[in-house]
């Protein structure tokens, strides 16, 4: 208790006061804006090198535009603001410390117009300018000051190292419903200042609200790390009601959004990977691979990975690089406190070994190996508790050698399911125009993607998103 007393009293000392920008009253921080930049460029990084940008400049130009020219009218115009599109189908919006911003296909696909997105990016400024993120990393160091006295007053970003080298956990900060409110409230302010109809607001709210309750358990990302769209709804409602404003003065901008759809990929994009059963597909880079039987399984984009039932075994295809495959492997060795061990590779890849690791959780065993694919080289790794290896071996060896180049022309030629635009030549319900021109997705899923519902009667003239596509042939 002492020490942690002591260790307090060192951490007020050093820390230093910041001026929230919004209330312009200065508050105990740990976290300067030089170093609140500093994480969420590194943050920003290794998001986008996790997840991976969509390649689609007009589109990532648009979303910058309007995401730059609601940051002008926030109380921290001067932040180096970044706004991206993620090639992710989930439904997600999130903001990294001092500035980057990212929403993702799934969520850019499921709104309809201009003033929609302004809605998402307003909020997430929001979060920005208020310094939600700052805080909670705050908050997060003066819990575990108890764990660590170094870490805490070390002087420079290395205390934040989890942090910022974990984009990927600083997308999933929960705010407290405060914050969320107060990023509600700024959106909503950011959006009335720009010009945009903040009614849109409301339609975005619904659209989560209808996505929550068809997903079930399996919640988007953006939702199970924000408070119930259905409250906000009736919040941002009553917000509305009380504005004196004349909507005909605000623009929704719905056509040129829609028009940035037409062709979009929705939902997985199997060119970049797929399973079907425990078998990865990889049309784009022409192979395929085999993981054992009722493994857990994900591709993500800077691996394909599969875990064990007991969770006590992981499998990994990872890209190595461009170096040849006996230098990874002298590479792979060097590293501290690992070690190769006198085991036969007989019947493995040629760059194939046997090794032992030492890491904080334990002594682990594996076997990696690596090689070269159309002019890339591949690791391929396996390992689990030192005493488990004999079991796991020979489902390691059998994917290790399960690795061939993909030559089914069906398999080398599928494509994602895509959004095709179509003008409704006279008035029909949703449900009308599914059975006369019928999309990949069920009836619901539609309804949500074009914010309707299946029996409301649509104009003439009214644009319909519809998704074709993205069917998957079994392999011969």
């Amino acid at each position: 208790m002492t020490r942690r007393l002591l260790a307090l009293s060192l951490l007020l000392a050093l820390a230093a006061c910041v001026r929230n920008p919004l209330t312009g009253k200065r508050q105990f921080s740990l976290v300067s804006t030089q170093e609140e930049i500093a994480i969420g460029q590194q943050a920003s990084k290794d998001v986008q090198q996790s997840i991976g940008l969509l390649p689609n400049p007009q589109v990532q130009e648009y979303v910058a535009r309007v995401g730059k020219a609601l940051a002008a009218k926030s109380e921290r115009p001067d932040l180096p603001w970044s706004f991206q599109v993620l090639d992710d189908p989930t439904v997600n919006a999130f903001a990294l410390p001092g500035g980057p911003i990212f929403i993702t296909r799934g969520i850019f696909t499921h709104m309809s117009s201009e003033a929609e997105l302004a809605a998402v990016l307003g909020h997430e400024i929001g979060h920005v300018t208020a310094r939600h993120s700052a805080d909670q990393i705050t908050r997060t160091q003066l819990a575990q000051l108890g764990l660590g006295l170094g870490s805490v007053l070390s002087p420079n970003l290395a205390k934040y190292g989890e942090l910022a080298s974990a984009g990927l956990g600083l997308m999933l900060l929960k705010y407290g419903r405060n914050a969320e409110t107060q990023s509600d409230e700024l959106g909503l302010r950011y959006m009335l200042d720009a010009g945009y109809d903040v009614r849109e607001m409301e339609d975005l709210f619904r659209m989560l609200s209808r996505t929550q309750a068809s997903q079930g358990d399996r919640l988007p990302t953006w939702l199970s790390t924000h408070p119930d769209p259905g409250d906000r709804l009736k919040a941002t409602q009553q917000r509305l009601a009380a504005l004196n404003v004349n909507p005909a003065t605000l623009r929704t901008e719905q056509a040129s959004y829609l028009r940035l759809l037409q062709g979009m990929a929705y939902g997985e994009n199997p060119r970049q990977g797929f399973f079907q059963g425990a078998r990865f597909f990889h049309p784009e880079l022409r192979f395929q691979l085999d993981f054992p039987q009722g493994w857990k399984t994900a591709n993500q984009t800077q691996a394909v990975l599969a875990v064990s039932p007991k969770q006590d075994a992981l499998m990994a295809l990872a890209v190595a690089g461009t170096v040849p495959p006996e230098q990874a492997l002298r590479q792979f060795f060097s590293q501290q406190g690992v070690q190769q061990l006198p085991v036969a590779t007989a019947g493995l890849p040629p760059q194939a070994s046997y090794f032992e690791a030492r890491t904080e959780q334990g002594v682990i065993h594996g076997l990696t190996a690596f090689f070269s694919h159309g002019g890339t080289t591949y690791q391929l790794l396996g390992y689990t508790a030192a005493a488990q290896l004999a079991a796991y071996d020979p489902a390691f060896r059998a994917s290790f050698t399960s690795f061939r180049e993909l030559n089914d022309p069906a398999m080398l030629a599928v494509q994602p399911a895509r959004i095709e635009l179509v003008t409704l030549p006279q008035p029909m319900t949703l449900a009308q125009f599914h059975a006369g021109s019928p999309s990949t997705i069920p009836l619901e899923e539609l309804a949500i993607l074009n914010g309707v519902t299946s029996g409301e009667t649509l104009p003439a003239g009214h644009t319909v998103k519809r998704v074709l596509g993205g069917e998957l042939p079994r392999p011969r």
